[in-house]
Parts: C-alpha cells; sequence; structure tokens
C-alpha cells in the first residue's frame, strides 16, 4: 500500500506542476499581449496619467495625449460594459492635479472623482479617456460613433490644408476642438 500511496503522490504533483506551469505561461502570454483575451480589462499598458502633453497628427492636427491620444464624449456617462473599450485618463494614487506639457492650456485642465473614488483628468470640463484600440500616441482609432455615444479626440490645432495657418476654433474632421 505504501508504493501506491508514493505513486498516487507522484501522479498528484506532476499534475499540479503541469497546471501551475500553464497558468504561468497564459500569464507571461497575456503581459506581453498574446493572448488578450484571457486577460481582460487589467492588462491595459496604460491606466495612469499625470502629464497631459501634445502630438502632431497629420489628419487632424495637433491634439492631446497622455501616453495615448485622449477622447471625449458626448452621450450617456460611460459605465459598465463602456469602460472595456474607453478607459477613463485617471491620476496615479496620491497625485492630486495633472501638469500641463507643451502645448497644452494648463487653465483647462481639471480633475473630477469618478464612481471609484479615482480623480479623473479633464479638459474644458469634460472627463478624458483612452480607446484601447489605440496602441501608440497620435493613434486615432477611437473617433467613432458606437453604442455608448460619439467619441473624439481633442483636437488643440486643426490641420492646416495647404499652406493655411492653423485654427484652435474648428476640431476638423473627427476631433473636438478646444
Amino acid at each position: 500500500m505504501a508504493r501506491t500511496g508514493t505513486a498516487g503522490t507522484r501522479k498528484r504533483r506532476s499534475v499540479i506542476g503541469r497546471l501551475a506551469a500553464l497558468t504561468l505561461a497564459v500569464a507571461a502570454m497575456a503581459a506581453v499581449g498574446l493572448a488578450p483575451g484571457l486577460a481582460g480589462a487589467t492588462t491595459r499598458s496604460q491606466t495612469t496619467a499625470s502629464e497631459v502633453t501634445t502630438e502632431k497628427n497629420a489628419k487632424l492636427g495637433t491634439i492631446l495625449v497622455a501616453g495615448n491620444t485622449v477622447y471625449t464624449q458626448k452621450g450617456k456617462a460611460c459605465t459598465g460594459q463602456c469602460l472595456k473599450t474607453w478607459t477613463p485618463v485617471v491620476l496615479p494614487d496620491g497625485t492630486t492635479t495633472a501638469s500641463a506639457g507643451s502645448g497644452v492650456d494648463a487653465a483647462k485642465l481639471g480633475t473630477k472623482t469618478t464612481a471609484s473614488g479615482a480623480t479623473q483628468i479633464t479638459y474644458g470640463g469634460k472627463p478624458l479617456f483612452w480607446c484601447t484600440k489605440d496602441k501608440a500616441p497620435g493613434d486615432v482609432k477611437g473617433n467613432v460613433s458606437d453604442k455608448f455615444g460619439k467619441w473624439t479626440a481633442v483636437v488643440t490645432a486643426k490641420a492646416s490644408s495647404g499652406g493655411g495657418s492653423t485654427s484652435t476654433t474648428n476640431a476638423g474632421t473627427g476631433g473636438a476642438a478646444f
């Protein structure tokens, strides 16, 4: 009987070891983006920002970024399912104000408290969000209308159309002017 117990113990340890290795492999793939469906909403590359800056976009002009492009929304409040695509731009714990980088009007930066108690950055009084489809500063894959509302990148200066000067009063196609 002692022999059977030892073989059974070894078999259980082998199964547990394999499950642990599989778990680690899935976690590693999720961390590098190879298994995003398994990782859920917790693998976003960016969850907080403390500075808002600008980036040039050939189509829209000068847009706001906080790491990646930031968006505002016209529509109902973004909660529940909406937050899986649209991540609120929140300050890190312990930070109370966002800083304005180059090209950003510091007087327009503000904050609001989210339902979860986080401090979300606002611009011109509107809450800022990231789109999970954007992978780099300047990407504007979130200029869309979806079931949660109309989303637009924040444009601070419209792209010039052939030698004219830029404008801060017109967002052009797909951007919200500020």
